[in-house]
């Protein structure tokens, strides 16, 4: 597909990162020269300096010639006039959105003909929603949902305690005492799609497929105990912290906001009225202890700035919080991030790009595609779900008799609302909803692509 990529900054290099490995034809329109020079220097793609809301501008970018515009600069109202622009000089187009501000939701939904928008997309709406899906159900590094809901890839970190470090694979059931599957694991930079005979080790991070209430037997019988959380402190209170703090407080969980701007202070208080609101600095231990983050059942750090989100959230575990979530701009140092004690990390970036290529994805092959991918084990593993339809190969024939590509796992089948997590007898049928584990080296568009 041809694609155009209007913006500049981190998120534009994160799309185009992800979109060249997709064999897509990118155009990339930023103001910063510099920028430009990069992305030319170190990707396969065509790149000009201009204002992507400028109709001359997007002519020159081929607008109306490509099948889709992903519009991800900083300015919301910039988005909206680009896509706008493009959508009226090719009414084909499909154009991606990013929108922030919170004030827009309802006339951008009312209106999206009018804006000429296929599908938009609020970053740090999608990340506080995560967040609060970690909060409320607490236990695990992270949580991706996959048929409506009902079943789960979760992910966990092995510490020296652990009843599954130096345990093969095979004798897993016998600690767990659970119905799962451990699809995945990252030791170290690799990730790996794991046979019976691997053993677990100490720092692994494994991934593990099942339904939520499984999930829960599990973490009761590896002695995981899942506190629940009444009272959140949220350190930073941008636009992301301003979702996350609006959703607890309907949950009728307490909310403590430390900001450290007056004027947005204001502005919060104003429109998150069960909210405690402190203005201060979240470097000041006293002010922490004085709003009881010793009491806490979570800290949340999105100042807005990595190095005090990573120093905030390093007090907190010193503090002995139970759960701690940290979300960050860059990603890219993930071997330092990962040996400090910051519990979740996340970022809006990461879930923002992520879910792009899911929409392409779709777009390319509408017949088989899968319908749901996550990213997990740092971004080196995809789970995908997909419908199995009249197109899919090898219905009803014994997994044990497929030959699957290396580094490819069926997870889960779910087949008339009941979920299996299968074993070499187990079949697939028509209407059964199927997700694959694999390691990211070949793309696979449709469900046949798993086939060796």
């Amino acid at each position: 597909m041809k694609i155009i990529i209007a913006g500049s900054g981190r998120v534009a290099e994160a799309l185009v990162k992800q979109l060249v490995a997709e064999g897509d034809d990118l155009t990339v329109i930023a103001n910063d020269a510099e920028l430009i020079s990069s992305f030319v220097e170190h990707y396969d793609v065509m790149a000009m300096a201009g204002n992507c809301a400028s109709m001359r501008v997007l002519k020159e970018a081929g607008v109306e010639g490509a099948d889709v515009l992903i519009a991800a600069t900083g300015i919301d109202e910039v988005n909206l006039l680009c896509a706008m622009t493009a959508h009226g000089l090719n009414a084909k187009l499909h154009t991606i959105v990013r929108v922030r501000n919170p004030e827009y939701t309802e006339q951008i939904y009312a209106m999206r003909e009018t804006f000429g928008i296929s599908l938009v997309f609020n970053p740090e709406h999608y990340a506080a929603m995560e967040i609060e899906r970690l909060l409320k159900y607490p236990g695990f590094l992270k949580r991706d949902f996959f048929a409506k809901g009902r079943v789960e890839i979760v992910e966990l970190k092995l510490d020296a305690s652990s009843k599954l470090c130096n345990l093969p694979l095979c004798d897993l059931g016998t600690v767990v005492k659970s119905r799962v599957l451990l699809c995945a694991v990252l030791r170290g930079d690799t990730a790996l799609i794991p046979d019976g005979n691997f053993v677990l080790k100490e720092g692994d991070k494994i991934f593990v497929t099942a339904q939520t209430s499984e999930l829960s037997k599990m973490l009761a019988n590896l002695g995981i105990t899942a506190h629940k959380t009444r009272n959140v402190l949220i350190a930073g209170c941008g636009t992301t912290g301003y979702y996350l703090a609006q959703a607890l407080s309907k949950d009728k969980i307490g909310v403590t906001v430390i900001e450290k701007s007056m004027e947005r202070c204001l502005e919060l208080s104003d429109k998150l009225k069960n909210v405690s609101i402190i203005c201060g600095d979240a470097r000041n231990q006293e002010l922490l202890s004085s709003e009881g983050l010793g009491e806490a059942d979570a800290l949340v750090t999105m100042t807005g700035h990595d190095e005090l989100n990573v120093i905030v959230s390093m007090y907190g575990n010193a503090c002995n919080v139970p759960q701690i979530i940290t979300c960050l701009d860059r990603l890219d140092d993930s071997k330092i991030i990962d040996s400090l004690p910051l519990g979740n990390v996340g970022s809006p970036k990461t879930l923002f790009c992520d879910t792009i290529v899911r929409y392409l994805r779709a777009m390319k092959n509408q017949a088989g595609a899968a319908t749901t991918i996550h990213y997990i084990a740092e971004g080196e593993i995809e789970a995908l779900e997909f419908i199995i339809d009249e197109n899919a190969m090898y219905c009803d024939i014994p997994l044990k008799d497929l030959k699957l590509k290396k580094n490819v796992l069926i997870a889960c089948i779910t087949s008339k609302g009941s979920i299996e997590i299968p074993g070499g007898n187990s079949v697939y049928r028509k209407g059964d909803i199927v997700i694959v584990v694999r390691a990211c080296e070949d793309v696979i568009l449709q469900f046949n692509d798993i086939f060796a």
